[in-house]
């Protein structure tokens, strides 16, 4: 039972550790989380408030969305040395896109697939929500393409952006001092 135990507290402490393969390990963890609370509050608000399911679905993506972001930061990608509000405004703007993206693709894909009538049937013996399939294959697409290499490359990192304004600054500086002396 010690090996166990032990084997079991060693991956744990492994994949929180490393970087590569476990960035993204923890990045697919985080993520589900963060499905998993878009999906219960997405579910609640059309089954028990009968809220219109493109509205639920963008409601849960902001429920979904701040779980995402305050993991990210303490854990995935473990960014304590970049100023929150850097990051805040970055996430808010990738965010808006994912919220975007996953609202309007799983209407979308919804409204095509009301328009296939033996579909329709079929997935009623199932569930009785049609929009949860469309949901569910937006949310992987737009989590794998979109979320994942946004954060990756842009949200959670330092970009040094001071200096890049700085540089460009210098840059068009002397481009006018030498367009000015000819």
């Amino acid at each position: 039972m010690a090996r166990w135990t032990h084997w079991i507290k060693e991956s744990v402490e492994t994949v929180s550790s490393k970087g590569g393969i476990f960035t993204f390990l923890r990045a697919q963890l985080s993520s589900q989380l963060s499905s998993i609370t878009d999906f219960i509050v997405t579910i609640l608000l059309v089954n028990v408030f009968n809220l219109f399911y493109v509205y639920a679905t963008f409601i849960g993506s902001v429920c979904g969305g701040i779980t995402n972001c305050i993991v990210n930061y303490r854990w995935t990608f473990k960014v304590m040395d970049v100023k929150k509000r850097y990051i805040a405004i970055r996430y808010l703007a990738v965010w808006g896109g994912s919220i975007f993206l996953n609202t309007s693709g799983t209407y979308l894909m919804t409204e095509l697939l009301k328009r296939i009538p033996w579909l329709m049937k079929l997935s009623h013996l199932f569930f009785e929500n049609i929009f949860i399939i469309p949901k569910i294959i937006v949310s992987l697409l737009v989590g794998f393409v979109w979320n994942y290499n946004m954060h990756r490359h842009f949200v959670y990192k330092d970009l040094h952006l001071k200096q890049l304004f700085f540089n460009l600054k210098q840059y068009f500086h002397s481009h006018d001092s030498n367009n000015n002396t000819k």
